[in-house]
């Protein structure tokens, strides 16, 4: 029996001449070409582009820029050379004011469409902006042998392709991050098991030196089989010589342990000098990537919830005490709620750091009924929430029931948060304001903050 074999399509070579009408949510030029709708990477509203073809679906298809034929005024030059390759930021190209006012747009199209909130009835809350390069402090980095390339490669996978890019530097990660790139490629390259290191875990914190702060790196190597004792030599070398803290993960294992320096001390650190907070996590654990927007956020959302020293409040998806301990500041009891045990370890852990006592956590599936839990019986003033990308849609329907005055919404999907906020007003609730946070400039990447009263 024959089998007919499938073959990919193939695509155009010669570019093609575009008119760019406008923007898509991920940041991408739109166009059509004979009706057809196209994305274009790189291109904004209003330009004229030749571009290139990179995929092609039934429904549209997806080109990247090969030349600007009229460009736009808000058209800036990347300060990364890899900017046009590299998957690791998508909008360098786009002058940062824009950036934000673009992630602003999808955020209140994605009200006005799902909750049928129009711009006009609530109040836009302003930019939080800070530093936009040189800001990332989280990062996962991929590594590859590459024998045409001479060695190693570690970084960020290219557009439109599972390759990583060919980058000595970049231009959002810290700087003390950054310039590890190229001695993490040498170190690498000369090791006996340099094709069984798959990735590398980047986590930076901060510690007191002569009385300011200074970033601390830690790198978590990824390693498929147990390293050459060579190789673990050059490790300890590299981090002695490079200041970092150096943890190894095992493949299969997902026991990460710390071998560099040989303290016991498996823990960053970073700082909420606002509230007096020092908030210890471990390099594995989530934070938040931009610690001057972190900053920013924290002290909004409080002020919107509006706290005084009666309120008790509810801080749900409560990771390792974020917006817990500084709220506990102010108010008369916190109960942070979490899925993660080792987070909730860690909340407790920083409380007790910083001797607060008026903090409380518990592990809770989040997806599931509340009904029954010992927290929930609490009669909660304010709410927080933090919830990942896939929103708190399980969960919206159960507290607003707890009839709390206020409650403040972080959001990094748009989308999400616009249907959550339709269940919202669904249960008695009013959104009084949101807005936007650049968390992660230069990428289609939006944070935002929703502020909700209770109108019942």
């Amino acid at each position: 029996m024959n089998k007919r074999r499938h073959r990919r399509r193939k695509l155009p070579n010669a570019p093609v001449a575009l008119d760019i009408t406008s923007l898509s949510h991920e940041g991408r030029g739109v166009a059509h070409i004979d009706g057809k709708l196209a994305f274009v990477d790189g291109a904004l509203t209003g330009e004229r582009v030749t571009a290139t073809y990179v995929r092609r679906r039934s429904q549209f298809d997806e080109l990247r820029v090969n030349s600007v034929e009229v460009a736009s005024k808000q058209r800036v030059e990347p300060r990364c050379k890899f900017a046009v390759q590299c998957g690791g930021c998508s909008l360098q190209h786009m002058h940062s004011d824009t950036q934000i006012e673009f992630k602003q747009s999808v955020l209140l199209e994605q009200l006005q469409h799902a909750a049928a909130i129009s711009p006009e009835n609530i109040q836009i809350l302003p930019f939080l902006q800070a530093r936009k390069f040189n800001y990332r402090r989280k990062a996962r980095l991929a590594v590859r042998m590459v024998a045409k390339k001479g060695g190693a490669l570690v970084g960020f996978r290219e557009k439109y392709s599972s390759f990583i890019t060919e980058m000595d530097d970049c231009k959002v990660l810290v700087e003390e991050v950054a310039v590890l790139i190229q001695p993490l490629r040498e170190i690498i390259t000369r090791l006996q098991g340099s094709r069984l290191i798959p990735q590398i875990e980047v986590a930076v914190g901060e510690r007191m030196e002569a009385g300011n702060s200074v970033n601390q790196v830690a790198l978590v190597i990824r390693h498929l089989e147990p390293l050459h004792a060579t190789d673990l030599e050059q490790w300890l070398t590299f981090a002695e010589q490079q200041k970092v803290d150096l943890y190894l993960q095992p493949s299969g294992n997902d026991s990460v342990h710390k071998v560099y320096p040989a303290d016991g001390e498996e823990r960053l650190q970073y700082f909420l000098p606002e509230f007096d907070l020092t908030m210890r996590f471990h390099p594995m654990d989530f934070t938040q990537i931009n610690a001057e927007i972190n900053r920013l956020i924290i002290p909004q959302a409080l002020t919107l919830l509006e706290l005084n020293n009666q309120d008790t409040v509810l801080d749900l998806f409560c990771g390792l005490g974020n917006f817990t301990l500084p709220m506990a500041r102010i108010c008369e009891s916190v109960t942070g709620v979490e899925g993660n045990k080792e987070m909730i370890e860690r909340g407790k852990e920083n409380a007790k750091l910083n001797n607060i006592d008026n903090a409380n956590f518990y592990i809770a599936n989040l997806c599931d009924s509340i009904e029954g839990k010992a927290w929930s019986a609490i009669k909660f003033t304010k709410i927080l929430l933090d919830p990942p990308r896939s929103g708190a849609i399980e969960i919206i329907q159960q507290i607003a029931k707890l009839g709390a005055q206020k409650i403040v919404y972080i959001s990094c999907n748009p989308a999400t948060l616009a249907r959550d906020t339709a269940c919202l007003i669904g249960n008695g609730y009013r959104l009084k304001s949101a807005g936007v946070m650049d968390m992660f400039p230069h990428t289609t990447h939006v944070e935002s903050m929703a502020e909700f009263e209770y109108a019942k």
